[in-house]
């Protein structure tokens, strides 16, 4: 079963993830373009994906977080997480909250 992308604000931030990242940042067009891409396959990534069953990552947060792996030569899988983890900018760049 295809996960779902929450788009939801975070109940106790009082600063939202969004205002952290610089308006000019590279990582904006690209997250801008990287988006408009993942929506148009998002009917073809929904048939590969069951009716029922438990719930996965959606795979727009995967494929995002692919991107950043070859942008930023991350040589594992293991060190992308870590990263994910604690950059508030890659957390942002993926589409997960702060928390």
């Amino acid at each position: 079963m295809r996960g779902r992308w929450d788009h939801g604000d975070e109940l106790f931030s009082f600063v939202r993830l969004e205002e952290r990242v610089p308006a000019d940042h590279p990582l904006r067009a690209i997250r801008a373009l990287a988006d408009e891409v993942l929506a148009s396959l998002s009917g073809r990534l929904e048939m590969l994906y069951a009716r029922v069953g438990r719930p996965s990552i959606p795979p727009e947060m995967l494929l995002r977080a692919t991107l950043l792996q070859a942008f930023f030569s991350i040589r594992s899988e293991c060190m992308l997480m870590e990263q994910i983890n604690y950059n508030l900018l890659f957390r942002w760049f993926v589409g997960l909250s702060m928390d």
